[in-house]
């Protein structure tokens, strides 16, 4: 005889509305369900344990007197509107997956004895972007003008994002939540955020946007480790929100990028974004939103160049074929280096597989397979 179960349907209507489903649609294509809700038919677990990984809610969940109360545990900025501690499912869920392997990742470093990053927190809103640009620069041990060194900004981005990895900081890419294809994380909504703690700060950026904006984004981000400061943000149209540290942040990482000397010099030789970006090897994006901030170009214009750029980006996206090298894609979706000190942990007998599998979303012979000829 089926076990049957004895469930608010409150729970039932929530955790429908909190995996952004419409309930009346919903209900209709599940007509079993709205007798849940009616009260005229009890679930089993089996038909409890389906409805749990539809709408993407931990089992347990379902068992409580009422709805959890969650919340983010930082600000989440939006371009021209105050900030928020509510975002979508895919957007919490990927929150709280970072925060899991932050949170391992601090304890196993604590373990051994690690010391917290001294660069963490070394500022505050009082500073100057050029005062803290200057100690992002000296603690990554790059020159003002380092870009100018690649061929391409593509290896810009691929550069300093080893850089910053290799000073303690993890960075995941990613534009999906863990592996789930089905679950995509909208750049319309959340094109970063980061999670600053002295031992292991966290960033995640965006991997469905592009590559231009993403370089402007992990800027963004590392000027936050640097300020202490936790948060999420959109970033519209590379536009800050109206926030103190938001737009520190963004003039720092603008700094970072273009130095505002260097591209004034630049821009009397000939007044051009096509020619700047020849030097600077950043996106051309960055290099406007650059001109816009030093009044080399107008606000008019800048939309105009960068909305520009982003319809042709989302054009050869809509163009583009297959899925691309798995393990290629997660040694960004995971990060290397933490991969390495999941791997490290599970050599000394100090994670069960199981848990190695958890943590990094990642089972069975495709854990094996990463590790083992992926990570380096």
């Amino acid at each position: 005889m089926k076990t049957e179960i004895t469930i608010n349907p409150i729970l039932i209507t929530w955790a429908i509305t909190r995996a952004g489903f419409d309930v009346d649609k919903f209900l209709d294509n599940n007509p079993t369900i709205q007798k849940w809700i009616e009260e005229v038919k009890k679930p089993t677990v089996k038909q409890l344990e389906n409805f749990a990984h539809k709408v993407h809610i931990p089992f347990g969940y379902l068992f409580l007197p009422e709805p959890p109360k969650e919340t983010i545990p930082f600000p989440f900025f939006r371009t021209g509107n105050q900030q928020t501690d509510k975002v979508s499912l895919n957007v919490f869920d990927t929150i709280q997956i970072l925060q899991r392997r932050q949170d391992w990742i601090t304890e196993y470093l604590q373990d051994n004895e690690q010391e917290p990053l001294s660069f963490v927190g070394r500022f505050n809103e009082n500073a100057t972007a050029n005062e803290v640009v200057a100690d992002i620069r000296n603690t990554l041990e790059l020159q003002p003008n380092w870009a100018c060194n690649f061929a391409t900004w593509e290896e810009t981005l691929a550069f300093i994002t080893s850089k910053i990895e290799a000073i303690g900081v993890f960075i995941n890419f990613n534009g999906i939540v863990e592996n789930n294809t089905h679950r995509p994380i909208s750049v319309d909504e959340c094109r970063g955020f980061v999670l600053v703690n002295p031992y292991a700060p966290f960033m995640f950026v965006n991997a469905a946007d592009a590559k231009a904006a993403q370089l402007f984004t992990i800027i963004h981000e590392l000027a936050h480790i640097w300020l202490g400061e936790s948060a999420g943000f959109d970033n519209q149209n590379l536009m800050p929100a109206d926030d103190p540290i938001e737009k520190l942040c963004d003039a720092i990482a603008a700094e970072f990028l273009v130095p505002a000397s260097s591209l004034i010099d630049i821009w009397q030789d000939k007044p051009s974004i096509d020619y700047a970006k020849r030097f600077f090897k950043v996106s051309p994006i960055v290099i406007a939103r650059r001109a816009l901030d030093l009044g080399l170009i107008t606000r008019g214009e800048f939309f105009t160049f960068y909305n520009g750029y982003m319809d042709s980006f989302k054009q050869k996206k809509e163009n583009q074929k297959g899925g691309g090298d798995f393990y290629a894609t997660t040694r960004k979706r995971v990060s290397v280096s933490f991969a390495s000190y999941v791997n490290q942990a599970v050599n000394q007998n100090k994670l069960l597989y199981r848990d190695a599998y958890k943590i990094t979303g990642l089972k069975g012979e495709t854990y094996q397979k990463f590790v083992t000829q992926h990570l380096h």
